[in-house]
């Protein structure tokens, strides 16, 4: 039986200047810690997802995928940086530590917030809204534990991401 472990989201935000749009998951998985990089998973429906809906090819490497992010307004970060955790299990985060996302926010020209399924949400609404003054959107989460989402049906939802 797994353990819980505190941890320390270990890699930076993905933006730039022109980043328009936020996209917030709640804190990386294990395979995303092993990667170094957001949505590491290979069941994650994340990078398909945002292909499709931007009508490109899917990035595979990590310098692919910020440079995708990048050339589609896209920054990408996670709601904590710290917490107590179950190895990938959102449902047992505890000890939740928000990151600041002054920097992000002071840094680019972000207008909209998203976060990546409903514990991204009730984390975001209960920490970050208040820091940030910006109500975020929710999307239905690309985790393979969303099974009852087919990729169609996300990129449907997550069309709203497109400017």
């Amino acid at each position: 039986m797994q353990e819980y472990e505190h941890l320390t989201h270990t890699f930076d935000p993905v933006f730039d200047k022109d980043s328009k749009g936020l996209i917030l998951g709640s804190f990386p998985s294990v395979k995303s810690r092993e990667n170094n990089f957001y949505y590491g998973h290979p069941q994650n429906r994340f990078w398909k997802v945002l292909a499709q809906v931007f009508e490109t090819e899917v990035p595979q490497t990590i310098e692919e995928k910020k440079a995708f992010l990048l050339e589609h307004h896209i920054a990408v970060w996670d709601v904590i940086e710290s917490c107590t955790i179950i190895g990938s299990s959102d449902s047992s985060i505890k000890d939740v530590v928000v990151n600041d996302f002054s920097k992000v926010l002071e840094n680019s020209s972000i207008e909209t917030i998203y976060v990546n399924g409903g514990k991204a949400y009730e984390l975001y609404h209960k920490y970050a809204e208040k820091q940030t003054g910006i109500p975020a959107i929710k999307l239905p989460s690309t985790s393979p534990a969303n099974a009852a989402w087919s990729v169609e049906r996300l990129c449907d939802e997550w069309k709203r991401i497109v400017d």
